[in-house]
């Protein structure tokens, strides 16, 4: 069984683990299904609290995929989340990657 399926089985059990849904939307990037990976991340930013590691993951995948207005919009989420949070390493390095990316 691969990876994939198995994060995809124990997600069966528990649909709302938050780790296991970040792990499925990083092993969907490694495998290039980019569009369901985006979906998943953008489904754990919806989360209450958001889930601040998918803002930083999710705009470094679409700025690899040449799309950096989006990500630079979602890095500037991302910080604003991180700092509500507590997060300021987190924040640092979203921040870092925004000025990065111009």
């Amino acid at each position: 069984m691969s990876r994939r399926e198995q994060l995809e089985s124990m997600l069966t059990e528990t649909p709302d683990d938050t780790f296991l849904r970040y792990a499925l939307a990083l092993e969907l990037d490694g495998e290039e299904e980019h569009d369901r990976s985006i979906e998943l991340h953008k489904a754990l930013m919806k989360d209450d609290p958001p889930y601040v590691p998918s803002f930083f993951m999710c705009a470094q995948q679409l700025a690899r995929l040449e799309r950096d207005d989006e990500a630079k919009e979602l890095l500037k989420s991302g910080i604003d989340q991180a700092n509500a949070q507590g997060n300021t390493h987190a924040a640092g390095e979203m921040t870092e990657f925004l000025m990065s990316l111009g």
